[in-house]
């Protein structure tokens, strides 16, 4: 009785590992379109595709939110607020602010390669907490993780880069830290996540969303006072497209996918999931350009789909027999 017990536990660990596998895959390809985002409006800075994505995302959630609104915010403790407004400044406006210059001035393959570390990051604080799978089954992973990082931004790194090198160094300084603000996100998320016992993953982008928005209307303002550069009507209808399109698949379903994910999976398997990001961000960059990968970049591709596997595997829950 207690091996089919045990086995039955194991089963339902394992299914649970594959629909978080499956959410993570789809939350990566939905945030990938964020790293094209700055590509589509480079008429606008970082500033503007900021404001125009998370005001988007804030009205979005607050129209979802609308008829339960009164009831869930009764279910917001004050620590909770607190945790919505830094994981909302963290995740969502500052890094989108960075990572928008990062890839408006250093390139996309540049940005994947500094934020392609985040999975390394976040799994090293992830072994820290109680009942993580030790740092030493890990290493496999971490190690195909970073050699797959590094070879999608090889290119970016070692090959002639155009403009000035002021500029590229700014936009690597933006990537770094946008790692830093996304990681303490992650973290900070799936851990919030897990202390959830009186709303759901579901309710809790959204309310994250509320906050994002109104951060983003905080920085109207400062917007104004940079000046709007002449814009025509028809560029401010394509920001606004744009904001919208990635409001709606990056920031309400990407969200509630890693949430659903950030509740099935461990930290340090939470981690991984974050290539699936990189792989795509690289993937569309590719189709932006019109071209084939290089053969860094599919050794890069072996290698990332590689990585998770060997995670999953480092996961895999023991079947007692006796």
């Amino acid at each position: 009785m207690t091996s089919i017990s045990t086995a039955g536990h194991a089963g339902a660990m394992q299914g649970d590992r594959f629909a978080g596998l499956a959410c993570g895959m789809g939350a990566g390809a939905l945030w990938g379109l964020v790293f094209l985002a700055p590509k589509l409006v480079g008429d606008f800075g970082p500033l503007y595709l900021t404001i125009g994505r998370y005001l988007c995302y804030g009205l979005i959630a607050a129209a979802l939110l609308t008829f339960r609104w009164r009831s869930l915010r009764a279910r917001v403790a004050r620590r909770q607020w607190l945790s919505l407004v830094w994981l909302a400044f963290a995740g969502n406006t500052l890094y989108y602010l960075l990572l928008s210059a990062a890839v408006q001035t250093g390139g996309i393959a540049m940005t994947s390669l500094v934020i392609g570390f985040l999975p390394i990051a976040v799994t090293l604080i992830g072994s820290r907490d109680r009942g993580a799978v030790p740092l030493a089954r890990l290493m496999p992973s971490l190690l195909l993780c970073a050699l797959g990082v590094a070879c999608i931004g090889w290119q970016a790194v070692a090959q002639p880069v155009a403009g000035a090198v002021g500029t590229q160094l700014l936009g690597l300084a933006c990537a770094v830290g946008a790692l830093a603000s996304w990681t303490a996100y992650a973290v900070g998320n799936a851990r919030a996540l897990h202390r959830l016992e009186r709303m759901t993953p579901h309710e809790w982008n959204l309310m994250t969303g509320v906050i994002t928005g109104a951060q983003s209307v905080a920085l109207i303002p400062l917007a104004i006072l940079l000046g709007t550069g002449g814009h025509s009507l028809s560029s401010w209808a394509w920001l606004g497209a744009v904001s919208m399109g990635i409001a709606v698949l990056a920031s309400i379903c990407g969200n509630a996918l890693w949430n659903r994910m950030s509740r099935l999976l461990p930290l340090t398997l939470v981690g991984q999931m974050i290539l699936f990001e990189t792989l795509f961000a690289l993937l569309y960059g590719l189709m932006w350009e019109q071209r084939l990968p290089t053969l860094l970049e599919a050794v890069a591709l072996a290698l990332v789909v590689l990585s998770v596997l060997s995670c999953l595997k480092a996961h895999r829950p023991a079947v007692l027999t006796g």
